[in-house]
């Protein structure tokens, strides 16, 4: 493919950089004063907002979002997914409010009527028939991981590589050279060795799949329906009904992490896709923003289980690994109850995915008239561009086509026009606040920065040759934070015809 102009991307980035820097003296201030934050940001990851220093918050309502220098944005990043039902809606506001307001009683380990009722619309949904509920995704995968093992005697998970599944240690792996994992770059200090608790295999590879399986030592496939954090890479026909069968027959269980994925409808991918998990986890949007999350088992896995907790070989209600003190409290629960009741329903889903697939049309819209060979996929109510064409079929793939000086300059670019993305990717999520209006705004912002990025060669045919393409996508690889040594995702997409 031919390559952007990185000289004239540096003038560019330079003026986006310049703009955003003289718009932002009080974000600025306010990240200079951080001493006592380490990174002089709440949590690290907010590090990660392109312009030298994140934008300062001062109010937020529905799909809007004011600083503190009084600049309001479209927002698409919607925290990541956290914010999925919109900022601060107002049935989970209304149910918040009279908890802590008019009940009172923020987390005291007491149930409250919140949580079956919780638990009976996740089954609905999902079809898990039991329920734990949890903070965080993250938390949820930790403690479903360790049932899990419980259940079937066996010590490791298989993920997939540049999968996303929060902090879980398991998950930050990636399949070696010599067929064991090996931890991703950057990884921060893992406890042991990869190998010794993860089996890694490439999405959309079933035959890599089958040889980790074969060793007769992986507890459960922890899997998202579609990658999410390496741009959306999504299933290929047969890939998802192959995991279940592979699980199945070697005595595995299939856990599906459906915390991004949600997206795709009410109930998330396991619904719309029919899946067949042992195991669901759900996170970040749930609770309307409130900390809250979930995992579901079925009556098998709980079984399995129990027969080790009746028998005093493990321990769930005390400290065995799984729970903890604020999980479950009568905040989040009252939180999840009026987001699921009121605000992310049926309708309200279907309004967002409408809304995904215009962004999405927009794009592409843009891309074919420009001819850039960049690429945009869609997953229910949320959409991401990458820059590669045609779009990834696995992690490995997608994180070649990773490019920091495009990512920073079309950020930039796009906040300093009032757009939000969000800052760990190009992804753009739909709420029940979104308007078809936001989302055309996008599509002529996204021309409007695009259109300079001249190429330094005329556009290639989409049957140029894959030697060109390999070339190029050396220099993205070069420039990639994720994974150096993916040669072999060349030799995937020489192998399969695709440029």
């Amino acid at each position: 493919m031919p390559a952007i102009d990185r000289t004239r991307l540096t003038e560019l980035l330079a003026a986006e950089q310049a703009t955003y820097t003289d718009r932002h003296p009080r974000s600025r201030s306010l990240f200079e004063e951080g001493g006592n934050l380490f990174g002089r940001v709440p949590m690290t990851w907010m590090n990660k907002w392109t312009g030298g220093f994140p934008l300062y918050l001062d109010r937020a309502a529905g799909n809007r979002i004011t600083d503190v220098d009084g600049h309001t944005y479209v927002d698409f990043a919607l925290g990541d997914t956290g914010a999925m039902a919109g900022h601060s809606p107002r049935p989970t506001v209304e149910a918040v409010s009279r908890r802590v307001g008019e009940l009172g009683g923020v987390t005291t380990m007491l149930p409250t009527q919140d949580a079956q009722w919780v638990g009976a619309e996740l089954t609905r949904r999902f079809g898990m028939p039991l329920w734990s509920f949890t903070l965080s995704a993250t938390d949820a995968n930790r403690w479903a991981l360790r049932l899990a093992r419980l259940a079937t005697g066996k010590p490791k998970v298989l993920v997939f590589a540049y999968c996303y599944h929060g902090s879980v240690d398991e998950a930050f792996a990636l399949p070696g050279p010599d067929g064991k994992a090996e931890s991703r770059p950057g990884n921060v200090a893992p406890p042991v060795a990869l190998d010794l608790t993860t089996r890694a295999a490439t999405w959309n590879d079933l035959a890599s799949v089958e040889r980790e399986l074969a060793h007769g030592d992986v507890a459960a496939i922890l899997t998202e329906p579609a990658l999410t954090n390496i741009g959306i890479v999504l299933p290929e026909p047969g890939f998802l009904e192959g995991l279940r069968e592979l699980a199945s027959r070697h005595g595995a269980l299939l856990m599906i992490d459906e915390t991004h994925t949600f997206s795709v409808g009410w109930g998330g991918a396991t619904r719309a896709w029919d899946l067949e998990p042992d195991v669901v986890v759900i996170g970040k949007s749930i609770g309307g923003g409130i900390p809250s999350g979930a995992y579901g088992i079925t009556e098998q896995v709980a079984t399995s289980v129990t027969r080790h907790t009746d028998s005093g070989d493990a321990d769930i209600v005390d400290v065995g690994g799984v729970g903890g003190t604020l999980a479950g409290n009568a905040l989040s629960t009252a939180a999840m109850r009026a987001t699921l009741d009121a605000v992310l329903t049926e309708d309200a889903f279907a309004h967002m995915t409408q809304l995904a697939t215009a962004f999405t049309e927009g794009v592409q819209r843009t891309l074919d008239e420009l001819d850039v060979p960049w690429s945009i996929t869609q997953l229910g109510a949320r959409a991401e561009y990458r820059f590669t064409r045609p779009a990834p079929r696995s992690g490995e793939e997608s994180a070649a086509a990773h490019d920091d000086e495009v990512d920073a300059y079309m950020h930039l670019a796009m906040c300093n026009r009032g757009i939000l993305m969000t800052p760990f990717h190009n992804m753009a999520l739909m709420c029940p606040d979104t308007t078809r209006g936001d989302v055309d705004r996008h599509t002529s912002t996204f021309r409007e920065v695009r259109s300079p990025l001249r190429l330094s060669s005329p556009p290639a045919r989409r049957g140029a040759s894959c030697q060109a393409a390999g070339r190029d996508e050396a220099t993205r690889r070069r420039r990639s934070p994720g994974d150096r040594r993916v040669a072999s995702s060349r030799q995937l997409v020489a192998r399969s015809g695709r440029c």
